[in-house]
């Protein structure tokens, strides 16, 4: 039994398979993903800063945000893959400390920028004289800067918060990388309702944000089922569908992991729903981006 943080050294990882055969399995699969993921957003990037057909708001903001789907599956999954290659559960405690902050900077980030990209969204389609006023490029960099520095600011809170309380439940991680939740519960109860306040502050942010982008889309759809040409709307809404589908993918994983009583929680439904939200979309993003968007598949 741990008396304080201070004498904690390591966390141990939840080891996805206990036999060889699959930890390898798991290691391939994951290598599989990471690689796709890593060439799906390599390419968006290297397409948008290379082509200067390219060079507009809504893919100065997809730019940015295959950043931050790159930052965030290299965060968790390389370190997963590692474990399961060499047989082992450990992360030391400053490793597990940077995941926790790098976790919550590029979630905390790629929200606000699927934020900003239904905002842009909304302009283009709502207030399409006002565009080139509205989102000139001096706009576009603001709102980038002040998503990523949301992003670390929430990271910032996070971080100090979670690993300035006594952990004395031992050191052993739910989860294959160092989430919030799960570290609480290595908490002593008392210091809990801390983190449950920050947890608040940052639930209430996250819905002005989700409420944001619903009610841009429902402005959006309002404004396409008013055009008349057929070929606008479908236009429109290949423009829209795309951002919809990441953005509801990305939300509600990640309300499920957060939000779901610890009544309902078992293991295998915590990592499930962990891979769903922090595996699956950096991967998915890049092929839902780009299926649909004639653009980007030229200039690829």
């Amino acid at each position: 039994k741990m008396s304080n943080g201070s004498s904690l050294t390591e966390f141990l990882l939840l080891a996805f398979a206990d036999t060889r055969e699959l930890q390898l399995l798991h290691f391939s699969l994951f290598l599989g993903i990471y690689l796709a993921a890593l060439l799906g957003n390599s390419l968006i990037i290297t397409a948008v800063a290379c082509d200067h057909r390219l060079h507009t708001p809504m893919y100065f903001f997809l730019f940015n945000l295959s950043l931050l789907d790159l930052g965030s599956i290299s965060t968790t999954v390389p370190k997963s893959m590692a474990n399961s290659l060499w047989n082992t559960r450990a992360i030391s405690y400053l490793g597990c400390a940077a995941q926790v902050f790098l976790v919550a900077f590029l979630f905390g980030g790629e929200f606000s920028f699927l934020t900003v990209m239904a905002y842009d969204r909304f302009v283009a389609i709502c207030r399409p004289l006002h565009y080139g006023t509205l989102m000139g490029s001096r706009a576009c960099v603001k709102l980038a800067a002040a998503a990523w520095a949301s992003g670390f600011l929430t990271a910032i809170l996070h971080t100090a918060n979670t690993f300035s309380m006594p952990l004395c439940q031992g050191n052993t991680v739910d989860q294959f990388f160092c989430e919030v939740p799960q570290i609480l519960k290595l908490s002593c109860s008392d210091s809990y309702l801390r983190e449950v306040g920050v947890t608040v502050v940052i639930a209430c942010l996250t819905f002005g944000c989700f409420i944001f982008i619903v009610v841009s889309y429902v402005q959006i759809f309002t404004a396409v089922l008013r055009i008349p040409s057929e070929q606008g709307q479908h236009k429109a809404f290949s423009l829209c569908l795309p951002h919809l589908a990441v953005v509801s993918l990305f939300v509600i994983t990640v309300m499920v992991a957060y939000l779901k009583p610890p009544s309902i929680s078992s293991s295998a439904l915590d990592l499930v729903v962990a891979v769903l939200y922090s595996v699956v979309p950096p991967a998915v993003n890049p092929l839902i981006y780009s299926m649909r968007n004639k653009e980007l598949r030229d200039a690829l």
